[in-house]
């Protein structure tokens, strides 16, 4: 049971994991960034407790924490309970969410693992905005996607944003980065894959042409230039989401969910 605590100075080291959040977050790529996992939110906070992320504490308003109660019973770590302008001092700003969780991150599963049973995977080339990223694991998520695999480029699926834009479904959806690149594309057509490259280009076929039941690796492109050259010459074939005349593209968490759909497998 994890032990509930109140605190009431902002000062308490205890609180460092979730200190100061508007001015460095827990990226291991910034400057006073520890490589924390935060999760804020009731619900995003249970995906995290769900995780195979190792929890170290949560910090949330009373009425927030015992809502988690169910999910607490089996958590080894302590609960901070703060009120909620002692909370906007420790992180910086007002948490409207109420309640953030941190923990520790896990080393990302082994590529062969991952894709061995895969039927439909996400490959990503220079997803550089966090929350289209965030958007796009949990389009794979609800759109039964079997894994992300990150090309150069990308951002840090794990960074605050991209969590909670996911509503945490980056806790679950299991990712892996593809090198090298685009090489590693060669990697995924020798274990079955047909790699498709998604893009507006007028000599792309249409989504409706590639046949059902393969295994298939969907590689999306970065929000501005979408997939480079050399990524589209390495995939097997280069397909579209035919669009209204006068639209040339769309977000790319938005053309994602609709080629996941597409691909997808039948939903009940």
């Amino acid at each position: 049971m994890a032990q509930v605590i109140e605190v009431d100075d902002p000062a308490d080291a205890r609180l460092d994991d979730f200190r100061d959040l508007s001015t460095a977050d827990r990226r291991p790529d910034r400057p006073g960034g520890r490589g924390l996992v935060l999760a804020e939110g009731v619900v995003v906070v249970q995906r995290l407790l769900a995780s195979r992320y190792p929890v170290r504490a949560l910090l949330g308003v009373r009425r927030r924490v015992e809502a988690l109660a169910g999910e607490l019973a089996d958590l080894d770590a302590p609960a901070y309970v703060a009120t909620a302008e002692v909370m906007a001092e420790v992180v910086g700003f007002h948490l409207n969410r109420g309640v953030l969780a941190a923990a520790d991150r896990a080393a990302p599963p082994d590529l062969a693992g991952l894709t061995a049973t895969a039927r439909t995977l996400a490959v990503l080339e220079g997803v550089g905005d966090h929350e289209n990223l965030g958007a796009l694991f949990r389009n794979a998520a609800a759109l039964g996607v079997d894994g992300v695999l990150l090309g150069p480029g990308c951002s840090d699926p794990l960074y605050r944003r991209s969590v909670r834009v996911s509503m945490g479904h980056v806790l679950a959806v299991p990712f892996a980065p593809l090198e090298p690149w685009p090489d590693g594309l060669q990697w995924l057509r020798d274990r079955g894959f047909r790699v498709l490259a998604l893009t507006p280009r007028a000599d792309s076929e249409p989504l409706s042409a590639v046949e059902p039941g393969q295994r298939v690796a969907l590689l999306l492109g970065s929000e501005g230039p979408g997939l480079t050259d050399e990524a589209i010459a390495a995939a097997d074939a280069a397909v579209r989401i035919p669009m209204a005349r006068g639209v040339d593209s769309l977000n790319v968490a938005t053309a994602g969910a609709v080629a996941f759909h597409a691909l997808g497998r039948e939903w009940t």
